[in-house]
């Protein structure tokens, strides 16, 4: 895929803005052209959020996504309002351990992980996001490990930085998922 037209989605709170972020700023260390557009309600934290994110190797024209190619759903609300509007042979990454259904469509590519789960089990509450985008890398190709790390290293405040291993673990279980 020369253009990754990708949107995160989930309950506020769950990392989905920060995935976003981390895959935008992916996108600037490999030198591609990108744009990142965040949407939550107004109850953020419990309600829904989603981010939209485009990495391309051409300029991107606009920052809605209307018809991603790649979706992470992180919740079931979030799964059934993104699953129709899915491009033909897209790329879907559910989290299977709060989504109890399997895709609807058998013309998107679907990859169910228990990320929650995988969290929890592992020390690592609040990271199922990272989990995801472990997965997204492994799946898609859109970036290695090591540029998606660099990512990770620059958007870690200062105060944060003794969890950035805890980050780099979530990152590989969900690419050896």
């Amino acid at each position: 895929m020369d253009t990754y037209r990708i949107i995160l989605a989930g309950f506020g709170g769950q990392g989905v803005l920060f995935a976003g972020k981390l895959l935008a700023y992916a996108a600037l260390f490999d030198n591609r052209e990108v744009s990142w557009l965040p949407s939550y309600g107004p109850e953020m934290r419990g309600g829904t959020a989603n981010c939209s994110v485009t990495v391309s190797k051409d300029s991107v024209d606009s920052p809605l996504i209307t018809e991603p190619n790649v979706l992470i759903a992180m919740n079931k609300p979030s799964y059934d309002k993104f699953e129709d509007a899915m491009t033909k042979d897209g790329i879907a990454i559910i989290d299977s351990t709060l989504i109890d259904r399997k895709a609807k469509r058998d013309d998107v590519k679907t990859f169910y992980i228990p990320a929650t789960q995988l969290a929890q089990d592992n020390e690592l509450k609040g990271l199922s996001n990272v989990i995801l985008i472990g997965k997204l890398l492994k799946e898609t190709g859109i970036f290695d490990l090591d540029t998606f790390k660099k990512s990770m290293e620059k958007n870690t405040s200062p105060k944060k930085l003794h969890l950035l291993d805890k980050n780099f673990k979530a990152l590989e279980i969900g690419y050896n998922f």
